[in-house]
């Protein structure tokens, strides 16, 4: 035995000193690439003019990039967490004024579509409702080819160049040494890399924002974040952007229930996809597009070009171009959602690119990410990426190749083949290039336009209202208050200062940081009320309400409720104590889910059956009242009939009507009940109700 306690000892001595040799410390060291160059520059791409294409003869930006491509496998880098659905898309008229892409000209032509919604943080298996950007990437299978609107929730992003990607997504993924924490940013990685990268101010404004808690995919907005370029066919430019605005309205969880859901429910938001999508409340978005003529170009006090900046809907409206509706879930989800392969080069002819430096990066970074994500160069012969056109090319054999391609030859031009296949004129729909000139020396720079990082920043707080406010600064809390490093925090709330003096010091108060100096805020005054949710569409359609009902419950009215409910578009669950059929005073109903099975999390209202003998069933329930109470606490709509009202907490027997608390008399009208109950649903949220 002691024998074998020493050669293991051995064993693990040599181990270790084998690897030694292995082991790097980079402190104090200058930065190079793998070959061993010394790199003079990790900011910027190399460019042609400050503000021109990134060159491909970067040859540090391709190495980058290229190695943080291959960094999983197969799992996705980012965006691992996702899930898909099918449908179509309508335009309302012909653009052909403003693209020649024929998708957007025929509002008869249903052009098919394929969806996938993700997380950007954390893996596969992580949770839906975490605090996130959310991916929104749509196909588009045209008869031109395959177009991919590849976008996210959030209408722009942390960085301007794309050679930052790596560092970025390094610093948000659980911290190497300890694989923690997963799926979030609060820890020092990410905002040690945000506050020494002040460009990331904008977009951290977003992740602070309910925007990254939606309530569902189904009502939150999607952007292509970048600006892109149509082109007609009389070949005129204009630079555009694109949005999806979801019908429903766009809408988000509060924080606290956001994070009990990641328990309750991980599978949240994809079982709310799946289930509205299976009981034909197919989710609708509009297709908007913003458009910059050419020569307004520099205009603006922002640069049109910058990923950081989004183009205010006041200044530049948003045209609804058309209508996308998801009408069919998957059938597989590995061979669908997982093997979807997006790309934002996938273009048809009308779209083009412009000389956004994370856009250029990104044309490059997709296509290499899908070779090692999907095995091989093959990737657009998986039947969820296969075009529903023809394709034709001398691109031949690779790994899981399925085309059986005839004859000799493989190659242009040739004689064997009378050249075919050829190239097609523009007039045939050959895709040409926009002809944008460019010139420049070549230089690691960006351009000076790109310098400013806070003014768009103190604009989206300009835009929030009161309640929006708090809990951007709750979430600052929150996230800069899991950071270990007292430096870190305390840079984090200095580079807000720059933003707003008064978020600095709360901020600064959370965390037990130095309140700055509020000179340093920006002076920036301007608002856009389409940044703020209190201004979106609101609906009840597709909500969720828990009725808490026992034996004895008040037969007419929770039946009058529900067929008023269900008339609204709006869906209930009985929630007992235990499942199966409990007893009204003029009829049974089914109990589906128990106070175990389900939580108050996971509706949009709660309704309280009248009935004395069911009220005091559930008031020896502690898991009912507490259903109520965290009901109330996430500012949902509460109703209750008769002596239901006895389960509300105490401070809900002051709140007004306004604030989201409806109550049912056993003399009173239930054509009123039901209305003012759907008219309060509909609302989302009470922001006005004390907590």
């Amino acid at each position: 035995m002691k024998q074998d306690r020493q050669n293991k000892g051995v064993n693990e001595h040599s181990k270790d000193k084998q690897l030694e040799e292995f082991r790097v410390d980079n402190s104090g060291k200058r930065l190079t690439t793998n070959q061993g160059v010394k790199v003079s520059d990790d900011e910027h791409s190399l460019k042609a003019g400050s503000r021109g294409p990134t060159l491909m003869e970067d040859f540090h930006f391709r190495e980058k990039m290229t190695h943080f491509d291959h960094e999983r496998i197969p799992e996705r880098v980012v965006h691992a967490r996702g899930f898909g659905a099918h449908g179509y898309f309508q335009v309302y008229e012909s653009m052909a004024e403003y693209t020649k892409a024929k998708f957007l000209q025929d509002p008869s032509v249903k052009t098919p579509v394929f969806v996938r919604f993700s997380t950007v943080a954390g893996s596969r298996g992580s949770a839906d409702s975490v605090r996130d950007a959310r991916g929104f990437a749509t196909k588009f299978y045209t008869e031109e080819g395959n177009y991919d609107l590849v976008g996210n929730n959030i209408p722009v992003f942390f960085i301007q160049d794309a050679i930052k990607f790596p560092d970025l997504v390094h610093s948000f993924k659980p911290e190497p040494h300890n694989e923690m924490p997963q799926a979030s940013t609060a820890h020092d990685t990410f905002w040690d890399f945000a506050s020494n990268n002040t460009e990331t101010a904008h977009m951290i404004m977003w992740t602070m924002s309910d925007r990254a808690i939606p309530r569902s995919y189904r009502m939150m907005e999607g952007f292509g974040v970048h600006t892109f370029r149509f082109v007609n066919e009389m070949g005129r430019s204009r630079f555009v952007k694109f949005h999806w605005k979801p019908v429903l309205g766009t809408h988000s969880l509060v924080f606290d229930e956001a994070q009990k859901l990641a328990g309750k429910d991980p599978d949240f938001h994809r079982r709310d996809l799946w289930e509205a999508i299976e009981m034909g409340n197919y989710p609708e978005f509009e297709l908007g597009v913003q458009m910059i003529d050419e020569e307004d170009e520099f205009s603006f006090d922002f640069d049109i070009l910058d990923p950081t900046k989004l183009w205010p809907e006041e200044m530049v409206p948003v045209k609804i171009v058309g209508k996308m509706t998801l009408n069919r879930n998957q059938d597989n989800v590995f061979a669908e959602t997982e093997q979807a392969a997006f790309h934002p080069g996938h273009v048809v002819p009308g779209i083009d690119f412009s000389n956004d430096p994370l856009l250029q990066g990104r044309l490059f970074s997709y296509t290499d990410t899908q070779l090692i994500r999907l095995g091989g160069p093959n990737f657009h012969e998986l039947p969820i990426n296969r075009p529903v056109c023809p394709f034709h090319n001398n691109q031949y054999d690779g790994y899981h190749r399925m085309t059986i391609n005839k004859g000799p030859v493989a190659y242009h031009k040739n004689s064997l083949q009378n050249n075919d296949p050829s190239p097609a004129a523009e007039e045939e729909g050959g895709y040409v290039h926009y002809q944008e000139k460019v010139e420049g020396r070549k230089v690691r720079e960006r351009s000076d336009s790109f310098k400013d990082h806070y003014s768009q920043a103190k604009m989206f707080w300009n835009s929030m209202s009161e309640a929006e406010k708090q809990h951007i600064i709750d979430a600052f809390r929150f996230e800069v208050g899991k950071v270990q490093s007292k430096d870190v925090q305390q840079q984090v709330v200095d580079m807000f200062s720059h933003v707003d003096a008064f978020l600095a010091e709360q901020i600064a108060l959370g965390v037990g940081a130095k309140v700055p100096d509020a000179a340093n805020e920006s002076k920036v005054t301007l608002s856009s009320p389409a940044l703020s949710q209190m201004n979106t569409a609101k609906s009840p359609k597709t909500r969720k309400v828990a009725i808490l009902a026992e034996h004895g419950f008040n037969w007419k009215e929770v039946s009058k409720v529900m067929e008023a409910l269900k008339k609204a578009g709006v869906t209930s669950e009985i929630v007992s104590k235990n499942l199966g059929m409990i007893k009204g005073d003029g009829g049974e109903l089914e109990a589906k889910k128990t106070f175990l099975t389900t939580h108050s999390v996971m509706y949009d209202a709660v309704y309280v059956a009248g009935g004395k003998e069911s009220a005091e069933a559930l008031k020896k329930v502690p898991q009912a009242k507490e259903f109520v109470r965290e009901a109330f606490q996430h500012f949902k709509t509460i109703a209750v009939g008769g002596e239901g009202a006895e389960l509300l907490p105490a401070e809900a027997t002051q709140a007004l009507p306004e604030m989201g608390i409806v109550a049912h008399r056993s003399d009173g009208d239930l054509h009123s009940f039901s209305e003012n109950l759907i008219n309060a649903i509909a609302m989302h949220r009470h922001w006005d109700r004390t907590i």
